[in-house]
């Protein structure tokens, strides 16, 4: 999906000249590789835009485009630049090969998706789309390099305004670039004509000229979330900066050290108590002010920003101003060095390694903290969306202010928040660890699927389907400590049961992967088969019998039988299904049968052939009206776990299969209801747990 200018339009022998703004929907790798300024001929079909959006059309390309004109020379350039430092970024790890070209010219082609979303959650996702602040280290950089070479102010300038652009053409002008541009440009101006700089007036004359010449950037969340954080930074940063590193008197009211050491002339310490003169005390305790500066900016930044966050997505993130507060020290010499080796890899790609190699530390950095931030508890804190959670905040904001403004109120809410603090950080972890000490299997909460972990010993795991997002696989792995993956079992190749494969095998070893012998589905088991290969990970087919041991556990495969012909049902995926391999898996305290997404006539085929007892039952594709009542029957499970997702399409779990098992005298526990859930042993026997919502 790219924006474009739609500037000819042929149509049954007619031509007409329009230009207009359109939004184009394509598919192909081609459309990757085009640049701006580009002209090209396609063949689609005009639609009409949803309502609001300030295009013309929407325009459904069909087969691949015939390219009519080259880039532009600059653009030309400027895509060379990107296409250098992705290059250069190869030297790296995969998640910091995605994200440094990200931070640096806002190219997320390559950003790990798992990157993307810790970034997201932990209030750092402004640093994958180039803003303000890269901005700010390209120009100050060019300023220090022009006042190195003894530059006039009006040159010094001159020097940044280039800077700034080149480094926009560079990033490719998105809102949040387009409004730091506008801004800086404004800042260079005051600082050549020897003018004083007035951020805010820089800010107002910026958002009023963008919308009034690009319009749709009034409808921008980005756009908005940019001009909320500048605003902040400008309006309330200098003033909690200064309350934070000025020393106060016992009435409250703000004073300098260096005042009160010129009044009573001796020397004033951080941390001494000297006399007014009065009798007074002053305290000269203080943060120090790049300390104060440090705590000031992303506090005011997130504060600005919250009412655009709940409008947009219904969440607040009080981890954001911690994960910024220490990320902060690593984003400008990515930036620079990241900077650096785009300008140097089209002429030397050696150097543009060398340079690199540094910033991978500075965006390991990152990474580690994102990471770190989002495993923390109430990383983020779930708040009504819409025009009603800002009201909800607003009275929220109307209560808290009167109370931290009066000193007894004040010690009083924070007493009560450093306790409810303690009890979430120290006290809820002990009493309540997630998993629970003994555990033996966890069912993880991946949404409309299956990804089950068995217990095979410290940091290890057997993994039975990796749901369909590897983003939640690998959280869920995280939660549990696992880091070794010694078997890997996919029932059947379909995608609420594979798809979050790439989350398994993210920073883990994995020593096997078991499939169905039964080759149904293809394309996707094709899919599976090359990205195993290319891990280089064996691929084994499942055999009834074979068994393994791993810690407290013994797993056997049930099914398939390789003699068994395809079994197809009553609804489109049915052979896939009954082609899932059926696993037992035995403890010391019992057994649990995971029977992937069997349906009836496998479940019956199933009776035939085995003995299917169990204490628990993965109950079959996730719970559907597809079962065989003699099958439930014969398990005799007295738990049975269901792995769906909340208010899904397929009507998972079927009402006449809950009131089967609720017949039958098994509790049920779904992962819709309680998130993650846990088989563990208590006392010699199995209970099951759940660590939810």
């Amino acid at each position: 999906m790219t924006p474009a200018t739609l500037e000819l339009i042929h149509t049954a022998g007619t031509r007409q000249t329009v230009n207009v703004p359109i939004t184009v929907f394509a598919n192909g790798h081609d459309w990757s590789t085009f640049l701006p300024s580009q002209r090209l001929e396609v063949t689609g079909r005009l639609a009409e835009p949803s309502p609001g959006d300030l295009v013309a059309a929407i325009l459904l390309v069909q087969g691949s485009p015939r390219v009519l004109t080259p880039p532009s020379g600059i653009q030309t350039v400027a895509g060379a630049l990107r296409a250098g430092l992705r290059g250069a970024a190869d030297a790296l790890p995969a998640d910091q090969r995605g994200l440094l070209p990200g931070l640096v010219v806002g190219d997320v082609s390559r950003m790990d998706p798992q990157v993307a979303s810790d970034l997201k959650e932990a209030g750092l996702s402004h640093l994958n789309a180039v803003s303000g602040a890269n901005l700010a280290i390209v120009a100050g950089a060019a300023l220090a390099l022009s006042r190195v070479l003894g530059l006039s102010l009006p040159l010094r300038a001159v020097l940044a305004a280039i800077a700034m652009l080149a480094f926009a053409v560079v990033a490719r002008p998105s809102p949040s670039v387009l409004r730091a541009l506008l801004m800086g440009l404004a800042a260079v101006i005051a600082l050549g004509t020897g003018r004083s700089k007035d951020g805010l007036a820089a800010l107002s004359a910026t958002v009023l000229l963008l919308v009034l010449f690009a319009p749709d950037l009034a409808r921008s969340y980005g756009f908005a979330l940019s001009v909320a954080a500048t605003a902040g930074i400008l309006i309330l940063a200098p003033r909690w900066r200064d309350r934070l590193s000025s020393p106060r008197n016992e009435g409250g009211s703000q004073q300098d050290c260096g005042q009160a050491r010129e009044r009573e002339g001796h020397r004033c310490h951080e941390g001494d108590v000297s006399s007014d003169g009065g009798g007074a005390k002053v305290p000269c305790r203080r943060l120090p002010r790049w300390m104060a500066e440090a705590v000031a900016v992303p506090v005011a930044a997130q504060v600005a920003v919250t009412p655009v966050l709940v409008l947009m997505s219904g969440q607040l993130t009080p981890v954001a101003v911690v994960a910024n507060l220490l990320v902060a020290p690593a984003v400008a010499p990515a930036t620079l060095l990241g900077f650096g080796a785009a300008l140097v890899a089209p002429v030397w790609p050696e150097g543009a390694r060398l340079l690199v190699i540094p910033a991978g530390y500075a965006v390991g950095w990152i990474v580690t903290v994102a990471r770190w931030a989002v495993n923390l508890p109430f990383a983020t804190v779930p708040w009504p969306g819409g025009l009603p959670g800002l009201g909800l905040l607003l009275v929220a904001v109307a209560v808290a202010i009167p109370i931290l403004r009066r000193r007894a109120w004040r010690a009083v809410a924070l007493t009560v928040a450093g306790a409810a603090l303690t009890a979430v950080l120290v006290i809820r972890p002990i009493a309540g660890s997630w998993p629970p000490k003994g555990w033996l299997m966890v069912m993880c909460d991946v949404g409309q699927g299956d990804g089950l972990v068995v217990a095979a010993g410290p940091g290890r795991g057997v993994v039975v389907d990796t749901g369909p997002d590897p983003i939640a696989m690998d959280r869920c792995l995280r939660r549990i400590g696992v880091d070794d993956v010694p078997l890997l079992v996919l029932t059947h190749p379909h995608a609420d049961h594979v798809d979050g494969l790439p989350g398994v095998l993210r920073n883990r070893r994995v020593g096997a992967v078991v499939v169905s012998p039964q080759r149904t589905g293809t394309r996707s088991s094709a899919h599976i088969s090359a990205m195993l290969a290319h891990q280089h990970i064996p691929e084994w087919t499942a055999s009834p019998g074979t068994r393994w041991r791993f810690g407290p556990s013994e797993l056997t495969v049930l099914a398939p039988d390789l003699a068994q012909t395809e079994m197809n049902g009553h609804g489109e995926g049915s052979a896939i299904n009954n082609s899932s391999v059926v696993v037992h898996v035995r403890w010391r305290s019992g057994s649990i049968l995971l029977s992937g997404d069997l349906e009836t006539e496998a479940q019956e085929e199933l009776l035939r052939r085995v003995s299917v007892r169990a204490d628990i039952l993965k109950t079959p594709h996730h719970g559907s009206n597809r079962q065989s009542p003699d099958f439930l029957s014969a398990v005799g499970a007295r738990a049975a776990l269901i792995s769906v997702g909340a208010d899904n399409d397929y009507g998972h779990p079927a009402l006449s299969t809950l009131t089967l098992l609720r017949r039958l005298g098994a509790s049920i526990y779904r992962t819709d209801k309680s998130g993650d859930l846990a088989v563990v042993e208590r006392e010699g026997e199995m209970a099951v747990v759940s660590r939810g919502l």
